[in-house]
C-alpha cells in the first residue's frame, strides 16, 4: 500500500451509475479519496500528479478463475510461483485474482492451498483476494483438462479441511451437482457462504433447477465441460439462460467458445450475468512450447494449449484481450466490458465493498485506458503498477 497521494486528473472516470468527463481522483494509503469534476482542485497537498490525457480511468480487473502465468502455477504451492504471477497481472489490467487450483491429489491441493493461507500480498502486485477450488469433486464424463485419478466424490469433511489449510479463503468451488446426489456439500457451502459454480458437469436442466435452488450461483468456463444445448433438454447451458440466479464465465478468447457464440450469450444472458476470466495456465506471456498440467504434457501455441489428445487445457489469454474481444464480437462498450470484468466479479464473490468499482472509499485498483482498452497506466491498491514500456512498475511511484 502506497502513503503517497496521487492526483489522477483529466480522464473519463467510469465510476458505476455515470461517466465524469474530465473529471480527476485522489488516491492516498491505497484508497480512493476523492473524485472530483472538471476544475475542481484536490483539498490537500499531493505528492504525484498523473495528466491521464483525456483518457479512460476505469476499475481494475478481477480475474476470477486463473491457474497461473508466466511460468508460474498455483499448483507449484510456493511463495514465488504467487509472486510471478501478482506481478505479471497488471499490465494485462489484472488487479485482484482467485488463485485456482485444479484436481490433483489430496497432498498437492493441501500444499497448494497451505501455500495460499500463508501468502501475504505485497506492494504494487495484483491481490490474491482468496481461492478457486476447481475440483475434485467433479464429473469424470466432462474431466476436461483435470486428471481423472484424482476427482473424488463430494465430501463435506474433505473441504472444511481443505477450508481450513487455507486460512478461509476458498471464495468459489467448481463441482458437478449432479455429483452432490443429495446436495449435502452444496447446503453446507451454501451455508458458509462460499460461492458455488457448476462445472465439469453432465447435469441436464432439470438437475440444475434443482442445484440453484439448494446454492449453485454460477457456471464455470460456460459452454465448455458441460452439457450443450439440445431441443429436449438444454442442459447446464440453457440453465444459464433461463435461471437469473446465475452469472457464467466466458473464456472470450475466440477459441473456447466462437466469436458468434460469444455474441449469442451476450445477446441473451447479457453483460450483467457474465464475467469474463481466462483460465490461464503457466505458459501464458511465455514462448510457445511444451509445458507441465498438473502432470500433463500441454503443448502450447501462440494462440492456444491443449493436451496430447487435443484437448483445451486452459488458455494463454490475457485478460484485457478477453474484454477487447468481447467488444469487437458483440458491440458492447466500455460501460458494458466493466461489468463483465469489475462489477459482477466483485459482486459474486462478496467484495464489491471494497473492489469492483470506482468509489469513494474503495481500494485504488484503477486502469488508465484508451477507447479501445489498450492500458497505459495500472494501480494496484494505490500503487503504479504497471506503465506503458515498463512492464513491472512496482515500484510505488
Amino acid at each position: 500500500m502506497s502513503t503517497e497521494t496521487t492526483w489522477i486528473k483529466n480522464v473519463d472516470i467510469y465510476i458505476e451509475t455515470k461517466i465524469i468527463e474530465r473529471g480527476s481522483i485522489i488516491i492516498r494509503d491505497g484508497k480512493i479519496k476523492q473524485i472530483l469534476t472538471e476544475g475542481a482542485s484536490p483539498s490537500d497537498s499531493v505528492d504525484t500528479i498523473v495528466d491521464g490525457k483525456g483518457r479512460n480511468l476505469i476499475p481494475g480487473f478481477i480475474d476470477g478463475h486463473i491457474h497461473g502465468a508466466n511460468g508460474a502455477d498455483v499448483m507449484d504451492a510456493t511463495e514465488e510461483a504467487l509472486d510471478t504471477m501478482a506481478q505479471v497481472l497488471p499490465a494485462e489490467g489484472t488487479t485482484s485474482f482467485l488463485a485456482t487450483t485444479m484436481t490433483q491429489s489430496r497432498a498437492n491441493i493441501d500444499q497448494a492451498l497451505e501455500n495460499i493461507g500463508m501468502y501475504a500480498n505485497k506492494p504494487g502486485y495484483a491481490e490474491v483476494i482468496g481461492v478457486h477450488l476447481e475440483g475434485p469433486f467433479i464429473n469424470i464424463e466432462k474431466s476436461g483438462a483435470q486428471p481423472v485419478n484424482h476427482i473424488l466424490k463430494p465430501n463435506i469433511e474433505q473441504f472444511a479441511e481443505w477450508q481450513r489449510l487455507s486460512g478461509d479463503k476458498i471464495k468459489t468451488i467448481t463441482l458437478a451437482p449432479e455429483c452432490d446426489e443429495d446436495h449435502a456439500l452444496i447446503h453446507y457451502l451454501a451455508e458458509k457462504g462460499v460461492n458455488i459454480s457448476a462445472g465439469h458437469t453432465s447435469a441436464g436442466f432439470q438437475e440444475m433447477q434443482k442445484a440453484v435452488e439448494h446454492g449453485v450461483s454460477q457456471v464455470t468456463h460456460l459452454a465448455n465441460a458441460m452439457t450443450g444445448l439440445h431441443h429436449r433438454d438444454v442442459g447446464v447451458v440453457g440453465a444459464a439462460f433461463l435461471l437469473e440466479e446465475l452469472r457464467a464465465e466466458l473464456i472470450a478468447d475466440g477459441i473456447h467458445i466462437s466469436p458468434e457464440m460469444i455474441d449469442i450469450f451476450y445477446r441473451n444472458i447479457g453483460k450483467e450475468r457474465l464475467m469474463i476470466i481466462t483460465d490461464a495456465l503457466r505458459a501464458k506471456c511465455l514462448q510457445p512450447g511444451t509445458y507441465d498440467l498438473g502432470g500433463q504434457s500441454v503443448t502450447v501455441t501462440d494462440q492456444q494449449a491443449t493436451l496430447e489428445n487435443g484437448t483445451l487445457a486452459g488458455s494463454i489469454l490475457k485478460l484485457r484481450d478477453g474484454a477487447k474481444n468481447v467488444m469487437r464480437y458483440t458491440g458492447a462498450a466500455l460501460q458494458d466490458v466493466i461489468e463483465m470484468t469489475s462489477v459482477n466479479p466483485a459482486k459474486q464473490i462478496d467484495v464489491f465493498d471494497r473492489k469492483g468499482s470506482i468509489e469513494i472509499g474503495k481500494d485504488a485498483d484503477v486502469l488508465l485506458v484508451d477507447d479501445e482498452l489498450n492500458i497505459y497506466r495500472t494501480y494496484c491498491r494505490g500503487v503504479l503498477s504497471y506503465s506503458e514500456g515498463n512492464e513491472h512498475a512496482n515500484n510505488g511511484s
